[in-house]
């Protein structure tokens, strides 16, 4: 059963379990400790670890940004973009330019996040055994995520044209006091990146153990990213295998009800941002909910992908009307935690790759499938082929952040465009250009 830890918490002051959190108090933020005091003990190094996953929180990271891009880029005419902010309404109509501020903060805001990972995992030597693992792979964890998702956004699908020689972004593995030009680096491959990512995973998994806390890295959370590496890559039996690993591993449940797999400690999380009155902000609810629920209403869901369920499905009664207009009714709560990968998805990946490959690891593709229409009182399928799999997967993970990474892995168009448009993948900010010379644009932008 899973630890649930939101009631009180602040990610900043968290102490990890089984490292001592009597003088917690008297430690300074970790905005504020220098950077050559930082890494001295171990609880500095704890306090950094904490600020790393208190930046990955951002609004430009995984308070919003990363997921609400992925979906804004692949939209094929299922919500329409309807505010006045420039930056996301060049996303959703795959008009970016290179001077966009929001793609500069996510650029940024990730490289920072990295960099005190890196602070972190150069200072292990000042954690004691047997904390010292955790801390590692909760660090590495994090990393992996980070780094997965950059190469996603800023490079070409893994298996659109050479990998080993596409751009991907640049790899930091070491920490950066003070930036020299030997920090200005160049673009990995995106075959590199994906090597960084699996080996930082690898290594968190067969670090971290016990029951998984909100909030944090987990075994189970790293070996649920892994299956979305894999499967990203067509590495169907590693995606299987590690999708059925979460499943199989006692941690999670599905919920009874949909609705309910979208409240702050469901049982279905397997890893989220915490989000808290005192520090934090759900910028999925900020675009994705009317201001009803406190959000601005920009993302509106259209006819056309309401049409897509069946009458009876209870996921088709999941939205909210405002104004003549439709909203998700997956984050209305200003302050809920902000989703990154739930259990619905490992049953559909372990669904997807038992199918292609032929084989029933865990279950059936069928029983997976209907294991989530049965709790939304969809009708049961009597059987299922890919084609099944995968609409089942877009009702499901409707505006979780998975769109248009789904469109370039399964080389479907986005609208008008085709899978590896240069549109569908973001330009390296200007900022970066005009300050590391060795740098290399993607094709499409000046």
């Amino acid at each position: 059963m899973k630890v649930f830890i939101k009631q009180g918490l602040i990610l900043g002051a968290i102490c990890i379990s089984g490292i001592s959190c009597d003088s917690k108090l008297d430690l300074m933020p970790h905005q504020s400790i220098d950077e050559t005091t930082a890494l001295a003990t171990s609880q500095d190094v704890i306090v950094t670890l904490n600020g790393a996953y208190d930046g990955a929180s951002s609004v430009n990271l995984y308070g919003g940004a990363i997921q609400y891009t992925g979906d804004l880029l692949g939209d094929d005419g299922d919500v329409r973009f309807g505010g006045s902010y420039a930056t996301l309404d060049e996303l959703w109509r795959k008009t970016m330019t290179t001077n966009n501020t929001q793609i500069q903060a996510t650029w940024l805001q990730a490289y920072a996040t990295i960099n005190r990972v890196n602070n972190v995992l150069a200072a292990l030597d000042k954690v004691a055994e047997p904390e010292r693992g955790e801390v590692e792979g909760k660090a590495l964890f994090l990393r992996g995520l980070l780094y997965f998702d950059l190469v996603r956004l800023w490079g070409k699908d893994f298996s659109d044209g050479t990998n080993t020689s596409n751009p991907g972004v640049p790899l930091v593995t070491e920490p950066t006091k003070v930036v020299t030009e030997e920090d200005s680096r160049p673009r990995a491959s995106v075959a590199e990146v994906y090597t960084q990512v699996i080996s930082d995973l690898t290594r968190s998994v067969s670090l971290l153990g016990g029951e998984p806390a909100i909030g944090f890295g987990s075994k189970e959370a790293a070996q649920a990213i892994l299956a979305r590496v894999y499967l990203q890559q067509g590495n169907y039996a590693g995606a299987r295998d590690a999708a059925h690993a979460v499943i199989e591993s006692g941690n999670f449940s599905l919920e009874s009800s949909f609705a309910n797999a979208f409240r702050d400690a469901s049982t279905e999380t397997i890893f989220s941002m915490v989000v808290t009155e005192q520090d934090g902000t759900n910028d999925l609810n900020t675009f994705y909910a009317p201001a009803s629920y406190q959000g601005r209403g920009d993302i509106r869901v259209q006819p056309k992908f309401l049409a897509l369920y069946s009458a009876k499905d209870t996921r088709g009664t999941f939205f909210v009307s405002a104004s003549n207009n439709t909203f998700s009714g997956k984050f209305l709560d200003r302050f809920g935690d902000v989703l990154v990968v739930r259990l619905a998805e490992m049953y559909l990946i372990r669904a997807e790759t038992n199918q292609r490959l032929g084989t029933a690891i865990g279950d059936s593709p069928l029983n997976d499938v209907n294991a989530l229409r049965v709790r939304s009182d969809a009708t049961e399928l009597t059987s299922v082929n890919l084609e099944a799999i995968l609409a089942e997967r877009k009702l499901e993970l409707a505006f979780e952040g998975q769109q248009v990474f789904d469109a370039k892995r399964l080389k479907k168009n986005v609208g008008s465009l085709p899978y590896n448009a240069p549109s569908l993948i973001l330009p390296v900010p200007l900022r970066e250009m005009d300050s590391n010379k060795n740098l290399t644009q993607n094709e499409g932008y000046n």
